[in-house]
């Protein structure tokens, strides 16, 4: 079908023909005059070299080496490729701050490479997930879910079958090996609790009882001394006189007899008037008035003793009299059965001949009863009451 030109009735067409008529720049597109197109007959075609020579002569263009490089693809001199000595680097790729926003499956939006891929790619519940979400949204009430790390709701967790949920639940249970360590540790934390109780109470409770008890028995003593009472024979327990040892600021009551529970437990000091282990008497006039305490625990009235030295006073105050000692000598450890030590002239203690001698004991090391701490001392006065206290107790 030949192209409609202007002068035989009708216009001029960009669409059918791209130039306008005689502006072609080919051989191929030239226009012809004369009615031949209308019983559509085309021209005949030219030879190849007779359509060269027309073109070359219509645009006096004398490029044949250019024309035969671009036609004939003449070889090109080989040009040698440079060597890079160090390597290129590549850029680093730009991350991607937001993701690709993936169309709708229900749009027929157009997608481009990186939108039909990620389209491709199972993000998320397809449409008919979400219908089945939306519809147990309306009949149930919607758990909070879990926020991930990067703050983001993190996506429910698929519900476990019977075998999983029995596989989890016997690897949520505790060994019996676990069981056993765990009950052990529980067993040495108790023991330990309780130890650290017990070494309160002795080291810390005791005292503060016993020195409760013995303020208590040094109170009755000084009543009945006010009330005139003169009690005969004493019985084990009761108080009868007072130690005062001023160099150690001790003033402690002394009850008859050595009982543990019944006097040295009680923060007194206990007199040996008992058996074989019977002393003298302060009142006496020949003997060795021997008496026992605690250098340890339950008020612990003989705990310094070992600081004593030649010549310091220890004053024994009864009903009648004071009666003042000083000290002599000291046995810093012997065995608890050497009772030879609280005799009427006790060997090791530096007296040869019957006089009116104190013997204090107590237990050592601190803190144990292995051995006994044995404290000598010299009667050197008798006061009575009623000339007042020995100048040992007023500086």
């Amino acid at each position: 079908m030949s192209s409609p030109r202007p002068g035989d009735g009708h216009e001029y067409d960009p669409l059918t023909d791209p130039l306008p008529p005689g502006e072609h720049g080919s051989p191929w597109f030239r226009a012809t005059d004369g009615p031949a197109d209308e019983g559509n007959e085309q021209p005949e075609p030219q030879p190849r070299s007779q359509e060269w020579s027309g073109y070359q002569q219509q645009y006096a263009v004398d490029d044949s080496e250019g024309y035969q490089r671009d036609w004939y693809a003449r070889p090109q001199p080989e040009v040698e490729p440079q060597r890079i000595s160090e390597p290129v680097p590549m850029p680093e790729p730009v991350p991607v701050s937001e993701p690709i926003p993936v169309p709708d499956d229900e749009t027929v939006a157009l997608r481009t490479s990186e939108t039909r891929r990620a389209a491709e790619t199972p993000a998320g519940p397809g449409r008919a997930e979400r219908r089945r979400a939306a519809k147990a949204r309306g009949r149930r009430r919607p758990e909070p879910a879990a926020a991930s790390a990067s703050g983001a709701p993190a996506a429910p967790a698929r519900p476990l079958s019977r075998v999983e949920a029995r596989r989890a639940a016997r690897a949520a249970k505790d060994s019996p090996a676990v069981i056993a360590s765990r009950a052990i540790g529980e067993l040495f934390i108790s023991f330990g609790v309780l130890m650290l109780l017990f070494v309160t109470y002795q080291l810390w409770w005791t005292n503060i009882r016993a020195g409760q008890e013995a303020s208590q028995e040094t109170n009755k003593i000084q009543d009945d001394w006010a009330k005139g009472r003169k009690p005969g024979a004493f019985e084990p327990g009761q108080g009868f006189a007072i130690m005062h040892i001023p160099k150690l600021d001790v003033v402690v009551p002394i009850a008859e007899g050595i009982s543990k529970h019944a006097v040295l437990d009680r923060g007194m000091v206990g007199h040996y008037g008992e058996g074989k282990l019977k002393t003298a008497m302060p009142s006496d006039k020949l003997g060795n008035f021997a008496v026992a305490g605690h250098r340890n625990t339950h008020g612990e009235p003989f705990r310094y003793i070992n600081r004593l030295k030649p010549g310091d006073p220890i004053v024994v105050e009864t009903q009648d009299a004071y009666y003042t000692y000083k000290m002599e000598s000291i046995l810093p450890q012997t065995s608890p059965s050497n009772v030879g030590v609280i005799g009427p002239v006790p060997p090791g203690s530096g007296f040869t001949e019957p006089g009116r001698y104190i013997t204090l004991t107590t237990c050592t090391p601190e803190f144990t009863s292995t051995y006994r701490m044995i404290v000598w001392g010299k009667m050197v006065e008798e006061r009575p009451r009623s000339k007042g206290k020995p100048d040992a107790l007023v500086g």
